[in-house]
């Protein structure tokens, strides 16, 4: 049989830009014979890359929506793709124009443009995620056994990812970018909020709207975003710089060991091959990169360049992972099919927590998958035990249970996917302690930053198909 192949699609509005990627996807079934077909990617490639540009806006606050359309519209004309030939995808806003007010519109009005599409407005942690996977540092810890600190650096934000041995240990958030000043025709045009901050707290009055941007005019600005990011990497002591310009409702503990820093989003370029011109896109983005370069610091570690640095976040999108989950399952009143649940996966320390520290954890990284409007609905990944004493299933469903009470109480069913075969006895004692709608399935193998869709159970109630649906990103070169 020949192998099937997708078009995918990936849309990313950012702070400072807004691009598409298609590629195709060629899938393939790694299962024996006799076995239930397991699908997965077998070749990615890129059949067309957007122009680059600025994402519009009406304000400062708000998306311009028709713009972001007519772009998306117009670099389909451009790549000879029909939108019905778009066969998955996604369309994520991230940095500080997921904070705009009609953020949500926008993804509305683009969720045409694909197939079944993940469409999401990226909280900051989930962003942390992405792009480090899109750069390469995922796989990099997880090649080399390290300690890789990444740190997507783009307009608005500085989403770092911190892995051990291609595991996801912590996530944070900064607002450290290049676009938070911007600059036209050799003036100050703009100062975010964060610059106004920054001046109260620094008593600084130069650095003002219609003052001649001149390079040294920006160096204490500069130097303390660079020094936040120092102690953010553990790599500093921690004052009053990291507080300030952490993302409100973000927690970040700087690391005791790093081994790498990975660095992507636009800001990255500018730390190897900065333009000339310092205001050559038109904010600080080139003078930003080049103090990250020039800092001693940082320098104490080696710097990586991702694999992809602009388009890190979203590159391709969507990759199909058909599953079922086998006779062990445990459901209770759910409204079946559910779509498009953002993956939230424990670590294996995590789960050998006592019930205690593993509700904190699970309650803590709740917080990964909220936005501006609250919870949103999920599933929680596991790889479970092969063979579990009832003690050890007691401990484990009442951590768990008590860690997803906010997701319930905010109106959405625990959902738990387990990679060994427990789900039914764990959902069995998940069940004695959160009322309400419930699901457990096993034999289902996810990461922290993918998507599942589950269907309806069929074989008599014993089975249910499962799609995993991983952001597949370009990975052209090796880090």
């Amino acid at each position: 049989m020949a192998p099937e192949q997708l078009l995918s699609v990936g849309i990313d509005i950012g702070t400072s830009t807004t691009q598409l990627v298609i590629s195709r996807l060629t899938l393939e079934n790694r299962a024996s014979p006799f076995s239930v077909p397991r699908i997965a990617i077998a070749q990615r490639e890129v059949l067309y890359r957007s122009a680059i540009h600025f994402t519009p806006l009406l304000s400062h606050t708000v998306i311009d929506a028709a713009g972001v359309r007519n772009i998306v519209e117009e670099e389909y004309r451009a790549s000879g793709f029909d939108k019905s030939a778009i066969s998955t995808g996604a369309v994520i806003i991230t940095g500080e124009t997921a904070r705009k007010e009609n953020a949500r519109e926008v993804l509305a009005a683009l969720s045409e443009y694909a197939g079944d599409f993940v469409v999401a407005t990226a909280g900051p942690d989930l962003e942390s995620i992405l792009a480090a996977r899109g750069a390469g540092a995922e796989a990099l810890s997880e090649r080399e056994g390290s300690a890789v600190l990444h740190l997507d650096i783009g307009g608005g934000t500085s989403n770092l990812a911190l892995f051990r041995a291609g595991e996801i240990a912590a996530t944070g958030c900064f607002d450290v970018g290049g676009r938070l000043i911007k600059v036209e025709g050799g003036r100050i045009t703009y100062l975010s909020p964060k610059v106004l901050e920054w001046k109260e707290y620094r008593g600084e009055r130069t650095l003002e709207v219609g003052a001649e941007a001149q390079p040294t005019l920006f160096s204490p600005l500069l130097t303390d975003m660079v020094a936040a990011l120092e102690q953010a990497a553990g790599l500093a002591p921690s004052d009053g710089l990291l507080d300030l310009f952490r993302t409100a409702g973000t927690a970040w503990t700087p690391p005791e060991r790093v081994d790498a820093l990975s660095f992507s989003g636009g800001v990255a370029d500018c730390i190897w091959s900065p333009p000339s011109d310092p205001f050559a896109y038109g904010d600080m983005g080139v003078l930003l990169g080049q103090a990250i370069a020039a800092s001693p610091v940082l320098n104490r570690l080696p710097l990586v360049r991702g694999a992809e640095t602009i388009r890190a976040t979203v590159v391709g999108a969507g990759s199909y992972s058909t599953q079922v989950s086998g006779s062990t399952i445990f459901h209770r009143s759910i409204p079946f099919p559910l779509k498009n649940l953002p993956i939230l996966k424990l670590t294996v320390a995590e789960e050998a927590l006592p019930p205690g520290a593993l509700a904190r954890a699970v309650e803590g990284k709740l917080r990964w998958f909220s936005d501006q409007e609250g919870m949103v609905p999920l599933a929680l990944g596991l790889r479970g035990e092969e063979s579990p004493s009832y003690e050890r299933v007691r401990a484990l469903a009442e951590g768990l249970s008590a860690g997803l009470a906010p997701l319930r109480e905010a109106g959405f069913a625990p959902v738990v996917a387990v990679e060994r075969d427990m789900a039914k006895v764990l959902g069995q004692a998940l069940s004695l302690r959160l009322p309400g709608p419930l699901l457990c399935l096993d034999g289902v193998s996810v990461k922290s930053g993918d998507y599942i869709d589950i269907g309806a159970p069929v074989h008599q109630g014993a089975v249910l198909p499962v799609v995993i649906k991983t952001l597949a990103f370009e990975q052209e070169r090796s880090i």
